[in-house]
C-alpha cells in the first residue's frame, strides 16, 4: 500500500514537481494545498490529476489555523511536505500531521523567508539546503537531512538560489524515500 502524501506550496512549484515525478517513491500524493490562488504550482498539479486547494489567509489567524487543519485531515496524509509554503503552521497542526520543509541554507543558519539573501550577506562560502521535521518555530525543527551548495564568485542571490533549487529537488526526494519506511500508513 502507497503512503499518502499531501503537499503544501505557495509558488511556483519546482520542489513539488520533483515529488510528483518521482517514480521511486511509493507514494500517492492526495492533494496539493496553496495559500496563493494564482501558484503556478496549482496548474502543475491540476496538469499531473491531482486534486489542489486554494486557503488564502483572508480573516483571522485563528480561523486560517482552523481551517487547515480541517482541510488536510480530511485527507488523511501519512505525510506533509512543506514544498515553497511561505506560511508558519500552527502547533496544532504541526503535532497533528508528521511535516517536513525544504529550506535554503544549512540550518540552524540562516532560518526565515531570506536565508539565500542572508548567508550571502554573511559572507560565508558554503550554504546549501536542509530538509527538517516541522515544529511550532520558524525553522527549528530536528534536522533530516542537509546538502551543501558552494558560494561562487560573482553569485547573487538569483543565481545562488537557483543552484540551491536544483540540490534541493533532489534531496527533498531522497529525504521522503527515507522517512517513507517509518511513518504510519493511514486506511
Amino acid at each position: 500500500m502507497m503512503h499518502r502524501i499531501l503537499i503544501l506550496a505557495s509558488g511556483s512549484g519546482s520542489l513539488a514537481q520533483a515529488v510528483i515525478d518521482a517514480d521511486e517513491l511509493e507514494i500517492e500524493i492526495v492533494a496539493v494545498l496553496s495559500d496563493q490562488k494564482d501558484a503556478q504550482v496549482l496548474k502543475r498539479a491540476t496538469l499531473a490529476g491531482i486534486p489542489t486547494q486554494v486557503l488564502p489567509v483572508l480573516g483571522s489567524r485563528e480561523l486560517w489555523n482552523r481551517a487547515i487543519i480541517e482541510r488536510v485531515q480530511a485527507y488523511k496524509p501519512d505525510l506533509v511536505v512543506s514544498a515553497g509554503f511561505m506560511r508558519i503552521l500552527p502547533p496544532d497542526f504541526v503535532n497533528r500531521f508528521p511535516t517536513i520543509n525544504s529550506h535554503p541554507a544549512l540550518l540552524p543558519e540562516f532560518p526565515g523567508a531570506h536565508a539565500v539573501r542572508d548567508a550571502l550577506e554573511a559572507g560565508v562560502r558554503v550554504t546549501g539546503t536542509t530538509v527538517h521535521w516541522v515544529d511550532a518555530g520558524v525553522d527549528t525543527g530536528p534536522i533530516i537531512t542537509q546538502m551543501e551548495v558552494p558560494v561562487l564568485v560573482g553569485d547573487d542571490e538569483a543565481s545562488l538560489h537557483e543552484r540551491i533549487k536544483k540540490v534541493e529537488r533532489g534531496l527533498i526526494v531522497a529525504t521522503i524515500a527515507l522517512i517513507l519506511p517509518t511513518l504510519e500508513r493511514h486506511v
